[in-house]
């Protein structure tokens, strides 16, 4: 556990990644999208301080190692949760796997919890292997990439019938926690296809899932918590939204941890590092000591507590994956 001023901060990031984008990864005819969408994540690393950019070949392929190191020994995390993101149009093997996520979680065991995804334009073959990807791996959540090219296709919606097939089969093989990426656009991929409105769509009509949209629809805050609001199964994933505002904007950071604070309330944000966009060292460190500002401009939002940042930082993420707590201390919120 992080520990600050005598209080123990019970930290899971919520989204993380263990990812190949190098060279000998791309698909043959698929370099240059495969070469962007790299570079594009390597931008957004640069939001960050600058002590913890890196270059752009640490960045296409890290060592297990280094990623152990910076998310556990350094980074205060106890648990983290694998977001797989396949992109197998552009990369040979897929850009970050269930199965390379899956065996790096089976050696070193109580460090990570594993999700998978799904394509609904995969058909009922997908349907049958994203089955035996859950009993394989035993996932409870899934990532969504609504944006994602599959062939000729630009992109799916929540809306579709077929998405609805395995939503159902979701719900029947227990996988509970929905994680869509919603907002900000990675090079090819078209912004319009991570637009949340689908998520609206899809959380009334499964109310036993809960919907965590990663990123909150940034920019568009205000869409995200307008429709969050009237959905009490939609969380907001901060990746993203500490990462690349906390430091880069934090005006901004204010306005947007102030909208979800008011619209969700501590209960419903759950806090993501997005390695190995960012570090989650700083962003641990970061939000503890972090605070709203005072000032005419933010007065219509309140302080957080050190037990609402305990909340965002694990205790909320935990409820959701069934994670034990350590008794010691009793944390805010959660059964021991």
């Amino acid at each position: 556990m992080y520990e600050k001023d005598g209080e123990k901060y019970f930290v899971v990031d919520g989204h993380t990644h263990f990812w190949d984008a190098s060279p000998a990864n791309w698909v043959p005819g698929q370099e240059q999208f495969a070469q962007g969408w790299i570079e594009c994540f390597h931008a957004y690393q640069g939001l960050g301080p600058a002590e913890t950019h890196w270059s752009i070949d640490d960045f296409m392929k890290y060592s297990e190692e280094r990623m152990m190191t910076d998310v556990f020994d350094d980074g205060h995390v106890d648990i983290a949760v694998f977001q797989p993101t396949n992109l197998r149009q552009w990369y040979k093997e897929g850009f970050n796997t269930t199965e390379v996520n899956g065996a790096m979680a089976e050696r070193h065991p109580g460090k990570f919890i594993v999700n998978t995804n799904f394509d609904p334009r995969e058909g009922s073959a997908g349907l049958k292997a994203f089955e035996e990807r859950v009993r394989r791996w035993g996932c409870r959540g899934v990532k969504l990439y609504t944006a994602e090219w599959r062939g000729d296709s630009r992109g799916w919606s929540l809306r579709d019938a077929d998405a609805a097939r395995y939503l159902e089969k979701c719900q029947e093989l227990g996988v509970t926690n929905i994680h869509v990426h919603k907002g900000p656009t990675i090079w090819p991929l078209d912004k319009d296809a991570f637009d949340v409105s689908d998520v609206d769509y899809a959380a009334t009509n499964f109310p036993a899932l809960n919907f965590i949209v990663e990123h909150v629809g940034l920019p568009r805050i205000e869409d995200f918590c307008f429709m969050a609001t009237q959905e009490p199964n939609v969380y907001a994933g901060l990746s993203v939204v500490v990462g690349g505002l906390m430091h880069a904007r934090p005006r901004f950071f204010a306005k947007v941890i102030g909208e979800l604070m008011f619209w969700l309330g501590e209960d419903r944000l759950v806090f993501g590092a997005d390695y190995a966009i960012w570090e989650p060292k700083w962003q641990v460190e970061g939000f503890v000591d972090w605070q709203m500002p005072d000032g005419d401009e933010f007065s219509d939002y309140a302080k957080l507590t050190v037990d609402q940042k305990k909340k965002i930082l694990g205790l909320n993420a935990a409820r959701l994956y069934d994670i034990k707590i350590p008794a010691s201390p009793q944390p805010v919120g959660v059964p021991s």
